[in-house]
């Protein structure tokens, strides 16, 4: 619960790097999470070289973070793995696989952003185009990631007026 409740996005990263142990530790997490049917669609790109993180920031306009982040992780969905065709299933496996890592991350004592790529298509075919991905994957996240320069503190984000019981 503390990973949970202390996660927060944090943009501000010193320029040490991350070792390929705990880089291994956040694809586990995200590997961890589940999925429909137990589909498991997902695909993850770790990018570490820094052309290839500043070139995400020519096309993503909020991932301006990328130019510090020592790492970041592009969390994709294979569309040949789609058990559940035009349900669109993988968005949820996708989503639960990114929150994953950004829990991981916090609980490593990174700092993490979660950069939305789907269903932007310049976004997408940015990813695409940069990366080498094959059209039948897409690239539905992108965590940037690193060790924050500055603390942020937690807050409670607990909202009583947002609970409904037994109906709304």
């Amino acid at each position: 619960m503390d990973a949970i409740k202390q996660r927060r996005s944090v943009r501000d990263y010193t320029d040490k790097p991350i070792s390929e142990e705990v880089l291994t530790a956040l694809l586990e997490a995200g590997m961890c999470a589940p999925s429909a049917g137990n589909e498991r669609p997902w695909h993850f790109v770790v990018i570490t070289e820094r052309t290839l993180l500043e070139g995400i920031t020519e096309f993503h306009e909020y991932s301006k973070m990328l130019k510090q982040a020592p790492a970041a992780i592009i969390v994709c969905a294979d569309m040949n793995r789609d058990k559940y065709p035009g349900v669109g299933y993988w968005v949820q496996d996708c989503a639960a696989a990114t929150e994953n890592i950004l829990i991981a991350a916090q609980d490593l004592g990174l700092g993490a952003c979660w950069l939305g790529m789907y269903p932007k298509n310049d976004r997408v075919e940015g990813l695409r185009r940069l990366l080498n991905i094959p059209e039948h994957i897409v690239p539905f996240s992108g965590i940037a990631l690193g060790y924050p320069a500055s603390a942020k503190s937690p807050g409670s984000r607990y909202d009583q007026t947002r609970v409904h019981r037994n109906g709304w």
